[in-house]
């Protein structure tokens, strides 16, 4: 285990080396040369080795003091750089900030955010990863992490905050609208070809509906396809086998080019969380802060 008492007196060694004499170090150091002597004999002693030969005429190092003063400068040339290091990262965003972003989400939504940032902070360095599952930023030095969904069972060392909800948009293509009609209301959705996700065991995930004074309700269609991704629903109502919901920050690039049509938007009801957490108090380095504003300020609101 590292010793503090291994740093004392190594200023005052390198000192005395680089000035030549008890008394010129004195000077520069503002003490007494009774001083100077006394923590040179005590760090000898420390050492059990000699580091100085002394003469009436002139003070030089011996072997051993050449070797230990090679090491004692680049040991102090590192804190220096270390120093200066930390008070450049504590004035402007720069550095390696770790990121852990969702699959789908991440690329879709956050990386337009995050890219940005190279330009206006090039010293700053983002080490993005991609993940869907439980990510402890403490326990895995991750700096940020963005998560869609209820509350990840985080520690209370972690801090979090939602940014915003996703929406869930029943849309279908024109091609699909012009073959089939646009439904008016609700019910005529049964007639409809509908695109379900689904899972491996034959489960079907239902759609979720605005109700009244703002609550959601279910509605469980008979699926015209069923896929257990997202990506295959987009790629099928593209294609225009039917109606499909999916959250907003999917479809929205679809709906501006008009590739697809949003379909009873009165429907469209709250989603799951977008959520942003970082370890406690980290947020007050430059370069975790310049990033939890940018994606605040990218991904918040509807």
């Amino acid at each position: 285990m590292f010793s503090s008492e291994r740093l004392k007196g190594i200023d005052v060694f390198v000192c005395v080396a680089d000035s030549g004499s008890f008394t010129a170090a004195a000077e520069k150091m503002s003490l007494t040369a009774s001083a100077i002597s006394k923590s040179i004999a005590r760090l000898e002693t420390r050492l059990g080795a000699r580091l100085f030969l002394r003469t009436t005429r002139r003070l030089s190092l011996t072997e051993a003091g050449v070797a230990f003063y090679r090491t004692c400068t680049g040991v102090l040339a590192d804190l220096e750089e270390a120093e200066l290091s930390l008070r450049a990262e504590q004035s402007e965003p720069r550095g390696r900030v770790r990121i852990d972003l969702p699959n789908v989400f991440g690329r879709v939504r956050v990386l337009p955010v995050l890219l940005p940032l190279l330009k206006t902070f090039p010293s700053l360095v983002p080490h993005i990863s991609f993940s869907d599952g439980l990510v402890d930023p403490f326990k895995e030095g991750v700096d940020l992490v963005v998560r869609v969904g209820g509350a990840q069972g985080w520690p209370e060392t972690i801090e979090q905050r939602v940014l915003a909800h996703e929406w869930h948009t029943l849309c279908a293509s024109p091609d699909y609208l012009a073959n089939h009609g646009t439904p008016t209301c609700e019910r005529e959705l049964e007639r409809h070809q509908c695109l379900a996700y689904g899972w491996v065991d034959g489960r079907v995930s239902p759609w979720n509906f605005a109700g009244e004074q703002g609550t959601a309700r279910r509605w469980q269609m008979s699926p015209h396809l069923v896929i257990g991704n997202g990506d295959g629903l987009m790629q099928a109502a593209l294609a225009g086998c039917g109606i499909v919901q999916l959250p907003s920050w999917v479809v929205r690039p679809s709906l501006e080019e008009g590739k697809l049509v949003e379909v009873l938007p009165q429907l469209a009801t709250e989603g799951a969380a977008i959520r942003l957490a970082w370890v406690r108090n980290r947020q007050a380095l430059p370069k975790v802060s310049v990033v939890l504003e940018a994606l605040v300020a990218g991904l918040g609101g509807r």
